[in-house]
Order: structure tokens, then C-alpha cells, then sequence
């Protein structure tokens, strides 16, 4: 994971791809395959366009990620959208408006 992040920060050109986090990976058991799971940022339009981008990069990466690794054989990568990152900042921020709300009733001065 740490390699193949490496990878799409310093050596991946595709426009399409913007900032994504690489959270995880499932290779199978006779390293055929490796599914990725990624978190990309941004609006919806964006994520599309950055998933896109890794699906079509995916060869490269993994020809790239066997160079590095010292692999004969690497797996063919499949990304998959990862939204645990996304959806956390959205429970924290509703905690956050519960927090604030709750405080602001609490200061409000009394009837």
C-alpha cells in the first residue's frame, strides 16, 4: 500500500486522478489479483473522474509496483472506491452542528 501510494503521488500523470488516499488491499490468495481501496477527494465529479483515471492507470501501477516490490509476477489491480473516509467527516461535522446547537441552547438565558 505504502509503495503503490508512493506511486500515484510522485510518478502518476494522469490529470483525471486528484488526491487519493490508498486505504487498504485484498490480494488473493495466488496473486492474481488485488482489489485497492481508495478514497478519493472531492466533489462527485471529481471522485468519478479520479476513479477513472486509477482504473486506466492500473496496468502502469502495476507493472511500476513490480519493478519496485522485486516481484516477478504482481497482481492485476482493481480499484474500488473506499467512503469510510468520507462518510467520518461527515458524522464529524453533524457531531460538531449537534455540539454547537446543544451549547448554544445551553447559553441562551432563561425565560
Amino acid at each position: 500500500m505504502r509503495e503503490l501510494s508512493e506511486l500515484l503521488h510522485k510518478e502518476l500523470k494522469d490529470p483525471r486522478v486528484g488526491f487519493v488516499t490508498i486505504t487498504g488491499a485484498k490480494i488473493s490468495p495466488d496473486l492474481s489479483s488485488a482489489r485497492v481501496f481508495a478514497s478519493p477527494m472531492g466533489d462527485a465529479r471529481a471522485v468519478a473522474q479520479s476513479m477513472k483515471g486509477l482504473e486506466s492507470a492500473a496496468g502502469f501501477l502495476s507493472v511500476e509496483l513490480g519493478k519496485r516490490l522485486g516481484m516477478r509476477r504482481t497482481p492485476a489491480i482493481h480499484f474500488v472506491r473506499d467512503e469510510s473516509i468520507e462518510r467520518g467527516v461527515k458524522l464529524t461535522n453533524i457531531i460538531d452542528e449537534v455540539q454547537r446547537r446543544d451549547e448554544a441552547r445551553a447559553n441562551r438565558p432563561k425565560e
